[in-house]
């Protein structure tokens, strides 16, 4: 009775756990801060984040996860554990559970192994994957199980992934390591080379925020923000005013190989499928779909019309819960992976 469906968002940049019956219970960042004197986690999650770049040379900030996988084991299962901890309350903690846990489309077997090992440790009972696009498609209720096509573009911090799903599967995929982490890097190099000044990761996620656009004539008139940072020539703070042209030109590549991506994804689908996403449009899921203009950009690009899911950001978290109640159908499918230390499944 006091077992619990679980579903978590493992992303590169956020961890979102989804509990079923209650929904979302927890958003935290994806950073683990450890003494590198005696190996001990010190902080995880938010507490963690905010010592990013402020830390003393004992302590670091760790993000245990890189372009949407595991790049530290160890610090991921100390993540989970603590995050589960954290959602069950009484003798749920004594309990084991059902755990989804959405991966990119492109992880590798080892890379789906270690996600599947990583919720075992954790205190899962049975551990299961879903490819996060299908996750994504699920969460924002679009009738995956149906018959017809439908286009999904989601944007996290460390994947794009772009699939074309019917019938509970997806049909035509592919997953490009440039997302929100990339973009960030985008703007530290622009500002570096054309302001010869250093700024900090929390600057650059402000200023992607609030004033990034990707899209020309979309915001109307040009915002600016003032920024502090490290001058890279004389070494002492500054001050520098960035606007939001200068984050679109810094961007602008890495949102070319996004929609590139797309275009590809569309010449390898079936014309059926195709002329139902021409009619039903592309949905944008992620953090990145909130970039200013991307709907716009996409559809001056390949024709067709975009859009931004309700509670983008949240998509991927809500579909790991719901598969759950639907586990056998996106079994059959081929849409769930399974498994645990010793064995490992595809349906």
């Amino acid at each position: 009775m006091f077992n619990r469906d679980i579903g978590i968002d493992l992303g590169t940049a956020v961890v979102l756990v989804y509990v079923r019956g209650k929904g979302i219970v927890l958003r935290e960042p994806s950073v683990v801060a450890v003494n590198q004197n005696n190996k001990k986690i010190i902080a995880v999650g938010e507490e963690a984040k905010v010592t990013i770049g402020r830390t003393p040379g004992n302590i670091t900030a760790v993000r245990p996860l890189r372009d949407g996988v595991i790049a530290n084991y160890t610090m991921t299962k100390a993540m989970l554990s603590y995050f589960m901890k954290r959602v069950l309350t009484g003798f749920e903690k004594f309990a084991r559970h059902r755990l989804v846990v959405g991966v990119p489309s492109g992880a590798t077997d080892v890379e789906r192994r270690a996600a599947l090992e990583a919720a075992i440790a954790a205190g899962a009972k049975e551990a299961y994957l879903i490819e996060e696009p299908m996750a994504a498609a699920i969460g924002a209720d679009l009738p995956v199980a149906e018959p017809t096509g439908s286009m999904i573009v989601d944007i996290g911090g460390g994947t794009t992934d772009v699939a074309v799903i019917s019938l509970g599967g997806i049909v035509r995929g592919q997953s490009l390591r440039i997302a929100g982490d990339k973009f960030d890097a985008d703007i530290a190099r622009y500002i570096k080379k054309n302001f010869h000044a250093e700024i900090g990761d929390q600057t650059i996620e402000a200023i992607k925020k609030e004033i990034a656009t990707v899209e020309q004539n979309v915001r109307p008139d040009t915002e600016k923000k003032e920024v502090r940072g490290r001058d890279t020539i004389s070494g002492l703070p500054t001050r520098l005013v960035i606007t939001s042209d200068n984050v679109m030109e810094a961007m602008d590549d890495s949102i070319s190989q996004v929609i590139r991506t797309i275009k590809q994804v569309f010449q390898d689908t079936p014309p059926e499928l195709a002329s139902d996403i021409l009619e039903r449009g592309i949905l944008l899921a992620g953090g990145g779909a909130y970039l200013t203009g991307l709907p716009e950009r996409i559809k001056r690009e390949t024709g067709v019309f975009a859009y931004v899911a309700d509670d983008a950001i949240d998509c991927v978290a809500k579909g790991t819960g719901r598969v759950l109640e639907s586990l056998d159908f996106f079994s059959k499918c081929g849409a769930v992976y399974s498994g645990n230390s010793s064995n490992y499944i595809r349906y």
